[in-house]
Order: structure tokens, then sequence, then C-alpha cells
């Protein structure tokens, strides 16, 4: 195995998805080359959260989280580049992509509630 199976020892997430680009490709721009092989991404408010993922000089990953971009709306970390954020060649980008507000709010409204030592209820933790 090569490239990144390599780097992870054959572990990746199974949503992974292979992007081979420039380095003065906007944060904006992949956001819309994600939402192209992911449809479901492309509702309006969906976040895109960019972190940068990069090994030290003994092989442990860091992440630094570099910018966000919102569906449907324009932000001031659109125009980010790969270079502006210091992405180097062997560098991995890591995107959490997450829904629009009003449906975080649906899913948090379905998450089991359980009581609190009698201080109210809290979302449980699994």
């Amino acid at each position: 195995s090569s490239g990144i199976n390599a780097e992870y020892g054959g572990r990746v997430p199974p949503n992974e998805l292979q992007i081979y680009t420039w380095k003065d490709a906007s944060l904006k721009e992949l956001t819309n080359l994600i939402k192209d092989v992911h449809p479901q991404a492309s509702e309006k408010g969906t976040m895109f959260n960019f972190a940068l993922s990069f090994p030290d000089r003994k092989g442990m990953f860091h992440f630094k989280e570099v910018g966000t971009t919102s569906v449907g709306h324009t932000g001031p970390d659109d125009k980010l580049t790969l270079q502006t954020v210091r992405l180097e060649i062997g560098d991995y980008m890591d995107v959490a992509i997450r829904p629009p507000p009003e449906d975080r709010l649906k899913e948090r409204r379905n998450v089991p509630m359980r009581r609190d030592s009698g201080r109210g209820f809290r979302p449980r933790p699994y």
C-alpha cells in the first residue's frame, strides 16, 4: 500500500476523499469540489471546518485549524489559499462537514437525555 494508506498504517476513514490541487486553491474552491462529490453537503448553511494535519520530526501528527466556509454565505476565510495557510507537500487537510444550524438543533433534540443529580437534564455522552 502507498500514499495515505501507508502513512496511517492502512487506517483511513471510509469517506476519505483525495483531491489533487494547486497551492493557490482557496478554501471556498475546496468546499465546492467536496460538494461536487458529496451533494448532501450542498445545503445552504452547511459548514466546512478546515484543519491542516502534518507530521513532526518524530512522525507524530498534529492539527492546526485554518478556516471555515459556509455554503450559500460569504465569509472571511473563503479566499484563504493553501499557500496562505502554509500547507506543505506531505501535509493533509482534515475537513469537518457540519449540517446547517437548524439541522444541528434537530439532532440535539433527538439526543437521549438523562437526569443529572437533580440539576436538570443533559445529553448523554454517547
